[in-house]
């Protein structure tokens, strides 16, 4: 007869993660958090090694070295409850420090397509996070994540914005598109409300990803590109993996060099003098 293992934190025969297959120090402790399980090849071939980890279900993960950085990705599925389950596996394995990469809809009209968005905090639409904490409870990413992010971008020279972001459950009608046979669900003007209060985006995991990382004491953070043009309904994803590859890239080392900078100097938080010395 087969080993009881217990059914509140479930785990495989051989002791892994029950939904990403992913066993204690298998991932490093920087994951790249796409989307699609299609998406992590496509992150890890930026990086100078990889090997693939695990593939389960929506959870593909990889592992491997950027400029003598560890570095990992694992996909989230679509949403906040398939991206709930990855957060607490991958937190369980080790892992401490989390990046949404992602495509977005913009809704503001200075965002084009192709732009970056960088989510400094989402509203709380996503539906798994009500499980977790109140609703006035806020989503907020990491000031350090926010900070290697558009480090980032300025070294990659990429046109990015910062503020707010929608996260939510649904894709068609939870962000006021039409459903099949034109339907038209209760969150019809959600677009104009988000414009008048300054909202830049819609997109589906952030807000999972902010509020478990903070209640965690983890670091997460979000950058998604601009594929999806709501102001001016245009709809251009080309091109967008490879922008991001190099986007988590390079966030991925600027995490590392504020993580030595406070090392070095007996710091827990970063700040900006860390970087001539300080006293």
């Amino acid at each position: 007869m087969s080993e009881t293992r217990g059914a509140d934190r479930p785990v495989t025969a051989g002791g892994k993660q029950y939904h990403l297959n992913v066993g204690a120090g298998e991932l490093a402790p920087t994951v790249l958090l796409p989307g699609d399980p299609g998406r992590v090849p496509v992150l890890a071939a930026a990086w100078d090694t990889a090997e693939d980890v695990a593939h389960h279900r929506e959870y593909r993960s990889m592992r491997g070295r950027y400029q003598g950085i560890a570095i990992s990705a694992c996909s989230t599925g679509i949403g906040g409850p398939s991206t709930e389950i990855a957060l607490n596996e991958l937190a369980a394995v080790g892992c401490s420090t989390f990046l949404r990469l992602g495509t977005t809809g913009g809704l503001q009209e200075h965002l084009r397509v192709g732009d970056i968005v960088i989510s400094t905090a989402s509203v709380r639409w996503d539906g798994a996070s009500d499980s977790y904490a109140p609703a006035a409870f806020p989503a907020a990413a990491s000031y350090e994540v926010v900070l290697a992010l558009v480090e980032a971008c300025e070294r990659l020279a990429m046109t990015y914005h910062l503020g707010v972001s929608a996260a939510t459950a649904s894709f068609y009608a939870g962000q006021s598109r039409p459903a099949f046979g034109d339907y038209v669900g209760i969150a019809h003007d959600r677009v104009e409300r988000l414009q008048a209060m300054g909202v830049l985006n819609f997109e589906m995991e952030s807000a999972t990803v902010f509020t478990l990382s903070s209640l965690f004491g983890l670091r997460g953070g979000a950058a998604c590109i601009v594929v999806a043009d709501r102001f001016r309904n245009e709809f251009r994803p080309e091109g967008a993996d490879e922008i991001l590859a190099k986007l988590g890239a390079e966030t991925s080392v600027a995490l590392a060099e504020m993580d030595a900078m406070k090392e070095r100097a007996g710091r827990r938080w970063y700040f900006p003098s860390l970087i001539s010395g300080v006293k």
